[in-house]
């Protein structure tokens, strides 16, 4: 039993690290975007036809600005990783735990999707995703309804 504690603990490490992976690769490749629209926004020539110029300059900013915002909440995200402890044990479905079930297996953390980590698919789900609402507080042994099928609830850690 312990094996099995010590092997599902080090699934969750592997899943929470490939996310915190993810999060920041897709940071930086938004940092390069900023950095690239910093540079065309500086780099842009007043030329003859001074509405091009502007136009050029304020495009470019408006980018700057929307990397900035989507930067930021990749931050978000990275933070609310931070918040999972992989060695506590769930009894039920709650922020961090990882759920086996019949048809998938799930981590709730963040809503990245489906990711492959050691061979095996997993579905990073937010509690706030449709499943993860049914989900939220449910026990090993439940069962649930989603999408119109049953799906049984095999293992909670």
């Amino acid at each position: 039993m312990n094996d099995n504690i010590l092997n599902d603990n080090q699934l969750k490490s592997l899943i929470l690290n490939r996310l915190k992976e993810i999060i920041d690769e897709k940071a930086s490749i938004i940092r390069t975007e900023i950095q690239l629209a910093h540079e065309t926004r500086d780099n842009e020539t007043k030329s003859n036809v001074g509405d091009k110029f502007e136009t050029t300059r304020e495009m470019m900013q408006i980018e700057i600005e929307k990397n900035l915002i989507q930067l930021n909440k990749f931050e978000i995200l990275k933070n609310e990783l931070l918040k999972i402890d992989v060695h506590k044990t769930h009894n039920k479905v709650e922020y961090g735990s990882m759920v086996f079930t019949s048809e998938n297996k799930y981590y709730i953390s963040i809503g990245l999707g489906k990711i492959e980590v050691n061979n095996e698919l997993v579905f990073c789900i937010s509690l706030n995703s449709p499943i993860g609402k049914i989900l939220l507080n449910k026990k090993a042994g439940e069962k649930i309804i989603f999408q119109g099928k049953e799906i049984n609830i095999l293992k909670i850690i």
